[in-house]
């Protein structure tokens, strides 16, 4: 995307987050639709599963609608929208005991198949089923691990590798400061990368997206 496109995007998303404020139902559920997705893949790595990523997400837009009207900088919404998530994230997870193995579920097609296939893939498009089972199956240990480590420092990792946000974002979100993001993400990633070693995987090997 080149910049001028970037910036067009950028003003566009700042009138459109001026209208809900005032409350354009018409601009908020426009908003919820750019933002949706996004807002429940990050849950989705918290949490693993599912259902529970869902309801979040909903928790998360409800609570968006009944404060946005409150956000005094609109240019701070992203933080402002990952915090509101995250905190309910933590929520959930005081009230599951760590020991609890989360298992990872997949979608399920109209035909009540298993749907194997990359995100962005066509549908009908040729797929590797020992591939698409070896994905899974990292998938299911790398989100088993990622529920080892403490919750800020799974947040940060989140937010940091797979949502691209800067240090000064997450400490935002986080509330706190900068080197104690990098901090919390440095241990975060050094005990993820045992866990990781312990089911024999290593970075080589985690070569696909989550």
């Amino acid at each position: 995307m080149q910049v001028s496109q970037v910036t067009t995007a950028m003003v566009n998303m700042d009138d459109l987050i001026e209208k809900a404020m005032t409350g354009d139902e018409r601009s908020f559920n426009q908003l919820v639709s750019l933002w949706y997705k996004r807002i429940y893949n990050y849950v989705l790595k918290q949490c693993s599963v599912e259902e529970l990523a869902s309801d979040i997400t909903q928790r998360t837009f409800i609570s968006v609608f009944r404060n946005l009207a409150k956000l005094k900088d609109i240019t701070r919404f992203k933080p402002w929208i990952y915090r509101i998530a995250t905190n309910y994230c933590h929520e959930e997870g005081r009230k599951w005991s760590r020991s609890r193995t989360v298992p990872f579920t997949t979608s399920q097609g109209d035909d009540g198949e298993t749907m194997i296939r990359e995100e962005g893939q066509a549908e009908g498009a040729f797929y590797n089923p020992e591939m698409s089972y070896r994905q899974q199956e990292m998938q299911r240990i790398l989100f088993a691990s990622l529920q080892k480590i403490s919750e800020d420092q799974r947040s940060v990792i989140i937010m940091k590798e797979y949502e691209g946000m800067k240090f000064r974002e997450i400490a935002e979100v986080m509330d706190t400061s900068e080197n104690t993001v990098k901090t919390w993400m440095y241990r975060g990633l050094k005990l993820l990368k045992n866990y990781l070693e312990e089911e024999r995987i290593t970075k080589e090997t985690l070569s696909y997206e989550l």
